[in-house]
């Protein structure tokens, strides 16, 4: 029989999830963002989950394409617009929009000659000086946009760079105002935290990402404190149970010693599949339902739990890793990192299954 790990997508969460964002932001318009294999939970499988959403906003040229090769007719989106002027002919046949960010791709756009116009987003760097135009060079930016003959509809866009946190959008929506004040165009400002927490930025339309996925973009708030419901489990099994001695060293580097006796299990699940391989000592994970945690260190092909709170547990016994009953968000959290890391890095070997 095949191993013991899976990842299942349950697409009715998807679709939950999305009502959420339409709750929040009533009167927009929603990019449903599925960069990345769609956050690790498949590109195909989430566009047609989403089937909902007003558009698609990813990265690739070629999973553009692929969206459009499977018969979407909504809206898609290039959030870093394209990258050599050979991508152009692909982007106006297949009637994509594109972020243009900075003075080389507009002037790729004003020199190439298109069967189409192409819709743009002109991104403003706001803060996050990342991706944009600088505030002093974006009116000049528009108006040339405005100008060309290869350019359709006209959009702006920033983003922001601590939506979810302490500082907020306060500083950024000023110098968007400044910058952008003076066009009557649409406007696409807010991510996930933004679209919970900061209405006045949902503007014509909305780009949540995290958490269509189940997840909350706030470290100090839990995804089901806003209704939104995990789209990935990560789930395997014991393989084998461990009778420890105290004093008994567990995995590689002997970086757990038993404090007493004690039984762990061995979960079908390492870093080879996505686990984060820091997870340290304590991380939580739940055995037949119950939670418990972590021991030793996270090796390729497998991961130890305390069996102490699952007494009953015995070879076979279920685990969920992480998803439904143990959100990404904390397991994450355990780690030091987040839990868009662990949805992207789920590894290709696992088997997936879907859940309507």
């Amino acid at each position: 029989m095949p191993r013991p790990i899976r990842a299942s997508f349950d697409l009715g969460a998807l679709r939950s999830n999305l009502a959420v964002v339409r709750a929040h932001a009533p009167r927009a318009r929603v990019w449903g963002v599925v960069k990345a294999n769609a956050y690790g939970h498949g590109l195909e499988r989430a566009v047609g989950a989403l089937a909902g959403a007003d558009g698609y906003a990813l990265l690739d040229l070629d999973d553009a394409v692929r969206v459009r090769d499977a018969g979407v007719r909504k809206p898609i989106l290039l959030l870093e617009g394209f990258f050599a002027p050979d991508d152009l002919p692909t982007i106006a046949e297949h009637g994509l929009a594109v972020a243009v960010h900075n003075d080389e791709q507009l002037r790729m756009l004003e020199s190439a000659g298109l069967p189409s116009r192409v819709p743009v987003y002109v991104k403003l760097n706001s803060g996050m000086n990342r991706l944009g135009f600088a505030p002093a060079a974006f009116a000049e930016a528009v108006r040339r946009l405005q100008a060309s003959r290869m350019v359709g509809e006209i959009a702006l866009m920033t983003h922001f760079a601590d939506a979810d946190g302490e500082r907020g959008v306060g500083e950024q929506m000023a110098c968007f105002e400044a910058a952008a004040g003076g066009f009557a165009l649409p406007r696409s400002l807010a991510n996930s935290a933004a679209v919970l927490r900061y209405p006045q930025t949902h503007a014509e339309w909305v780009r949540p990402g995290i958490m269509l996925y189940g997840c909350s973009p706030f470290p100090q708030s839990g995804a089901d404190a806003f209704g939104l419901v995990p789209v990935m489990t990560l789930a395997s099994e014991l393989i084998a149970v461990r009778e420890l001695a105290r004093g008994d060293r567990v995995g590689y580097g002997g970086a757990f010693a038993a404090p007493k006796r004690m039984r762990i299990g061995v979960v079908a699940c390492g870093y080879a599949d996505g686990y984060p391989r820091h997870a340290p000592t304590g991380t939580p994970v739940l055995v037949a339902g119950k939670r418990t945690r972590i021991v030793g260190r996270v090796s390729m092909d497998t991961l130890t739990v305390d069996l102490a709170p699952v007494p009953e547990a015995s070879v076979g016994t279920p685990v969920t890793l992480w998803g439904a009953g143990l959100s990404a968000d904390e397991v994450a959290a355990a780690a030091g990192t987040l839990s868009y890391e662990l949805l992207c890095g789920l590894t290709p070997r696992v088997p997936q299954v879907e859940l309507e």
